[in-house]
């Protein structure tokens, strides 16, 4: 829920945007799902000697088993031989068979990120000259399938678990102590630990065929499963397990002894519980921080426990909405949540959306590190509906809060007219009281007289005349009480009859007694239950939180969405080693120039790589792709490039050229015009920021 923006607040959020701007403008590499950056042979080559084994270097470091390298001739069978090994860093190799006959080979790989996600591809390359073949070469469809969708709907079920449990203790030691005697909040507390145990052993047996088969009948392959659990991966859905043990401990005495204490001793232990939760809720969300996105690329110290804050923050706030949603439509009409308790979550949920928003700042640079990652990758477009529902859930939670506070004035209201109330109501009680003691004594006394001053004559008549005037002092006192109190004539209606059963019935009038008595209890609860549900402020209080749960759930579904997909930069690193592999390829076919060039600009990370292409290097129009990385293979985006052409034996240039930034450390120019053949000397200027920059500069032959 949020609130009024005061000055304070405003100043908050100044700062937020100007830290966002800060964080996107000094953006540097990162990574989370793996991508291939390179491999020798390099895709579409063709070379003269068959290879003896084959090569890949990936952008992070991956997990690999006996099939995660293939290497397949022309007509589909294997050519490896052994298991892939890491060679070096982020390289990964194979042996090929000796001896290889011409032809076109292909290279699969299938492997898990260090994020703990599956990725797959394939290239070609050649020996001797291009064949026919009949593999094809097209991306595999790796975490896809039934086993895929399996696999993400066990995850969204692990979440919303999580949120649940984790909110809806919050809840209740935080804001509503008494909502743990209320059976709707333990059910919701109870279903949440159990939707996270289960969809946690659900995990466990779909992993290892959601990372190398996709078949669903390898689900209970238990040689798979062994192999889950050697991963980190694996370990972390079993730490999450022995956590779940702890928190069916917290669960059972919150809804045990915690329940059964008295108001005074309740304070003691809800600070124990508030403590031992928080450590168990702060594990639980650890349990995905250390496996997936935050523990990978870029910064892994600092990305892990913001995203644990993150985490908790989304179950305080969400978590805790489900609560509240529970105890306004299922709580008891005797138990009903209050006006204090609704305030002190609008509080924490204020303070929770704050976090989000911080964490989800620094979340959204580090796995985009550009603007233009927002429309022109998937992450970035998934992420751009999520901030749109989460601004529409803040809205529809401002809504609740201004039903919150209506709720306040009310209760304040009725608190101040209650001892008044309760004043006349007491009073009306014992005027009622004493009217009717009064006239039943005047009405016995009048009938002793006439008895006896009458008693030969007239004692049928005077025993009419008493009976008939204590009837009417009766009658008149009851009628007087049922005006004065609804409630104070039903309680004595009914310990009336349970006393006269009792003379009349024995045994049977306790058995009366106790059916009245619920049957009292019954009608008392159902006029406290229309009285509640007619009330206008809660009433609409419920209809906003409704809406706000709904909405979570959308939100819910797109962040689980966006944990299973590739980061932008990731993606835009991908995009630039396939342009790379792509130029290579061009080169080998048609005689293009590659040359790489070492430069360092002698300022803060002013080291990388120049790989310039020149395609067809003859005289006349060429194009040319300049891409720029750092020394660990990954794209380096820096300002600008610049190029120039010097012929020095003919007094020719130098010529410059001012490539065009296609994305990432790519840079790319067209129609670059070669006025002869020779030996060209090819200068590039880099500049990595406002006053680092130097020039590298390599010979090659032209036309």
């Amino acid at each position: 829920m949020t609130t009024t923006i005061t000055p304070r607040v405003r100043n908050l959020v100044l700062l937020l945007l100007a830290v966002t701007g800060m964080l996107f403008a000094g953006a540097g590499t990162a990574s989370a799902h793996a991508a291939l950056t390179g491999s020798d042979p390099t895709s579409g080559v063709v070379v003269d000697k068959a290879p003896t084994q084959i090569s890949l270097t990936f952008s992070e470091k991956v997990s690999t088993n006996n099939d995660s390298l293939r290497v397949l001739d022309p007509k589909g069978k294997r050519v490896d031989v052994g298991k892939p090994s890491n060679i070096s860093g982020t390289t990964y190799a194979i042996q090929v068979r000796s001896g290889l006959s011409d032809g076109t080979y292909t290279v699969a790989w299938q492997v898990v990120s260090a994020d703990s996600h599956p990725v797959a591809g394939a290239f070609t390359f050649s020996v001797g000259a291009p064949s026919k073949t009949t593999v094809s070469v097209s991306d595999q469809d790796v975490g896809g399938g039934l086993v895929g969708g399996l696999y993400g709907f066990g995850r969204y079920m692990s979440y919303a678990g999580f949120i649940v449990m984790v909110g809806g203790g919050a809840f209740i030691l935080a804001c509503w102590q008494r909502g743990a005697g209320v059976r709707a909040l333990q059910r919701l507390v109870v279903s949440g630990w159990v939707a996270l145990t289960a969809a946690t052993l659900w995990l466990l047996l779909l992993r290892g065929s959601y990372t190398t088969t996709g078949k669903l009948g390898d689900i209970f392959d238990l040689n798979l499963v062994g192999q889950v659990l050697q991963t980190k991966t694996g370990a972390a859905l079993v730490s999450r397990l022995l956590l779940l043990a702890a928190a069916a401990l917290f669960i059972a005495v919150l809804f045990g002894a915690y329940d059964k204490r008295e108001e005074e001793e309740k304070r003691d232990l809800t600070f124990g519980l508030a403590i031992g939760g928080g450590v168990v809720a702060a594990g639980l969300a650890a349990s995905w921080a250390l496996a997936e996105h935050a523990s990978t690329g870029l910064q892994p110290g600092i990305a892990m426990p913001v995203d644990v804050v993150h985490l908790l923050a989304v179950a305080t706030w969400l978590g805790g909405l489900s609560a509240l949603l529970v105890s306004l439509y299922r709580a008891p009409a005797d138990n009903q949540v209050g006006r204090t308790a609704v305030q002190s979550f609008s509080r924490i949920a204020f303070g929770s959306v704050l976090a989000l928003v911080a964490t989800g700042i620094y979340q959204s640079w580090r796995q985009l590190g550009s603007w233009s990652a927002f429309t022109d990758t998937g992450y970035g477009q998934l992420l751009l509906v999520k901030i749109g529902l989460v601004a529409l859930l803040v809205g529809i939670a401002s809504i609740s809060r201004r039903w919150t506070a209506r709720l306040a004035d009310t209760g304040e209201t009725a608190a101040a007219a209650e001892p008044a109330e309760s004043t006349v109501e007491e009073r009306a009680k014992e005027k009622a009281h004493a009217s009717a003691s009064s006239k039943t004594a005047d009405s016995s006394a009048a009938s002793a007289e006439a008895g006896a001053s009458s008693a030969t004559t007239s004692s049928e008549a005077g025993a009419s005349r008493a009976t008939t005037s204590t009837e009417a002092g009766a009658s008149s006192a009851t009628a007087s009480a049922e005006d004065d109190s609804d409630v104070a004539a039903s309680s004595s209606t009914s310990s009336s009859a349970s006393s006269k059963g009792g003379d009349s019935e024995g045994p049977g009038g306790s058995k009366r007694a106790a059916q009245l008595a619920r049957q009292q209890a019954a009608v008392d609860s159902t006029r406290q239950k229309r009285l509640r549900d007619a009330d206008p402020i809660r009433f609409g209080l419920r209809r906003s939180v409704l809406a706000e749960a709904a909405v979570a759930v959308v939100v819910l579904a797109v962040t689980t969405a966006l944990t299973t997909t590739e980061p932008g930069r990731t993606e835009e690193d991908a995009k630039a080693a396939k342009a790379s592999s792509s130029s290579a390829s061009s080169s080998s076919s048609a005689g293009a120039l590659t040359l790489d060039m070492s430069f360092d600009t002698g300022g803060t990370d002013g080291k990388g790589v120049i790989r310039l292409d020149l395609d067809p290097a003859r005289v006349g129009g060429n194009e040319m792709h300049v891409y720029v990385q750092r020394p660990n293979g990954r794209a380096f985006d820096v300002p600008e490039v610049k190029v120039a052409f010097t012929l020095a034996a003919k007094k020719i240039g130098p010529l410059p050229v001012t490539p065009d930034h296609i994305t990432t450390g790519h840079w790319a120019a067209t129609g670059i015009q070669i006025p002869m053949a020779g030996d060209w000397k090819i200068s590039v200027t880099v500049r990595t920021s406002d006053i680092d920059q130097t020039t590298v500069d390599k010979n090659a032959q032209i036309g």
